[in-house]
C-alpha cells in the first residue's frame, strides 16, 4: 500500500472512531440505542469519587499538579531523570509535539494512528513511511494492529513512543526510555481508565524538552475533576491489576465469537481486536442497522476493528453477527 492508501496524506480527512452522530444520521435511533464499539476505550470505567466543591470552582493550584504527577511516576516506573507533564489529553500534547525542533522529515510507519502525520505536516513536515529522518513516532502497542516495538527503534533525534494503549500490557512499555535525548513517551489516561471524557493525558521526557511543551500548553492545562480523578486512578494498582485481567478474558471472548463467525484475528491489544473479513463495510453496515458502531478503514477494504462491548452487550453483538 502506498503512504497516501494508509491515511498519511496531509490532504486527507482525519479519520477516528466514535462520531456517534454520524451513524445516527445515516442509521436512526438515538444515541442511548447504540453500542459504540470503534473506539478502543474500556467499557468498565473507572469509578469517580471523591470530588469536591472546588475541584469545579478554583484555579488548580502546583499541589494539584504535584500529586498527580507523582502518582503517574510511581505507576508508570518513570525514570528518576525524566519529568511528567500533565495535559488535556494526549491528543493535545501530540499537537505541539512538531514545534520542538525544526521541520525537516518525519517516519511514520504505516498503518496507525493518523494524528501524528497531520500534527507534523500542518507544522511544514515531511512525513515518510519506510527512510529514517529527523523525527520518528512509533505507536506502542500500534493501534489498529497492535505491533509492539522494540528498543532499537528507538533511534531518531526526535522520537515519539506513544504509548497510549500500552496500560494493557505494562512489562513491554519503553517508559525506561525516557530520559533519553530526545524522546518523549505519551500516556493516555481516557483509554485504559474508560474515562474518555475526562480528557487527560501525559508527556513523558528530560526536563528541558518536557519545559519546552509545557510553555507551549500553558497554565492549568488540566482541569480540577481530571487532576484529582487522575490521581486516586494512578495510585489504584488494585484495580488495574483486575482490570488487565477482565479485559484479557473478555478480548479472548471476543475472539471467539468474531471468528466463528468467519472473521480471522489480524492483531489488536486487550482493548481493541483487529479482524479481517471478506467485506469491512458490508461488517460495518449489518451492524448499523442493529445500533452497533465499528471501526473500518479507508486504505483498507478489509479490516474491520472492534473495541470490547459492555457486560449488556454482547448478546446483542452476537446477535447482529
Amino acid at each position: 500500500m502506498s503512504t497516501l492508501d494508509h491515511g498519511l496524506d496531509p490532504r486527507a480527512v482525519r479519520d477516528h472512531g466514535g462520531g456517534l452522530d454520524r451513524a445516527i444520521i445515516r442509521y436512526g435511533g438515538q444515541r442511548g440505542d447504540w453500542i459504540d464499539l470503534s473506539t478502543g476505550i474500556n467499557p468498565h470505567p473507572y469509578e469517580i469519587t471523591g470530588l469536591t466543591a472546588g475541584d469545579w470552582t478554583e484555579l488548580p493550584d502546583h499541589g494539584a499538579f504535584e500529586r498527580l504527577s507523582n502518582a503517574a511516576r510511581r505507576f508508570w516506573n518513570v525514570p528518576d531523570g525524566a519529568a511528567i507533564l500533565p495535559a488535556p489529553g494526549a491528543s493535545a500534547i501530540i499537537a505541539r509535539i512538531p514545534a520542538l525542533a525544526k521541520s525537516g522529515t518525519v517516519q511514520i510507519t504505516p498503518p496507525t494512528y493518523n494524528e501524528h502525520a497531520a500534527a507534523f505536516t500542518s507544522q511544514g513536515w515531511s512525513v515518510q513511511a519506510n527512510t529514517p529522518g529527523d523525527a520518528r513516532v512509533i505507536v506502542h502497542p500500534n493501534n489498529p494492529d497492535g505491533r509492539i516495538w522494540l528498543e532499537s527503534d528507538v533511534s531518531a533525534p526526535l522520537t515519539v513512543i506513544d504509548e497510549s494503549f500500552c496500560d494493557v500490557t505494562p512489562d513491554a512499555s519503553l517508559i525506561h526510555l525516557a530520559d533519553r535525548p530526545g524522546v518523549i513517551v505519551l500516556k493516555s489516561f481516557g483509554k485504559f481508565w474508560g474515562l474518555a471524557g475526562m480528557r487527560l493525558g501525559f508527556a513523558i521526557g528530560r526536563p528541558d524538552v518536557i519545559g519546552q511543551l509545557n510553555a507551549l500548553t500553558g497554565p492549568w492545562s488540566v482541569s480540577g475533576p481530571a487532576l484529582r480523578v487522575g490521581t486516586q486512578a494512578l495510585s489504584d494498582t488494585g484495580w488495574a491489576d483486575s482490570m488487565r485481567a477482565r479485559l484479557a478474558d473478555e478480548a479472548s471472548r471476543l475472539d471467539t465469537l468474531l471468528t466463528t463467525k468467519g472473521a480471522e484475528v489480524v492483531g489488536g491489544t486487550s482493548l481493541f481486536r483487529l479482524y479481517q473479513v471478506d467485506d469491512a463495510e458490508k461488517w460495518r453496515d449489518r451492524l448499523a442497522k442493529t445500533h452497533i458502531w465499528s471501526r473500518i478503514f479507508p486504505y483498507s477494504t478489509t479490516y474491520l476493528r472492534l473495541g470490547l462491548p459492555p457486560t449488556n452487550g454482547w448478546d446483542r453483538l452476537e446477535a447482529a453477527l
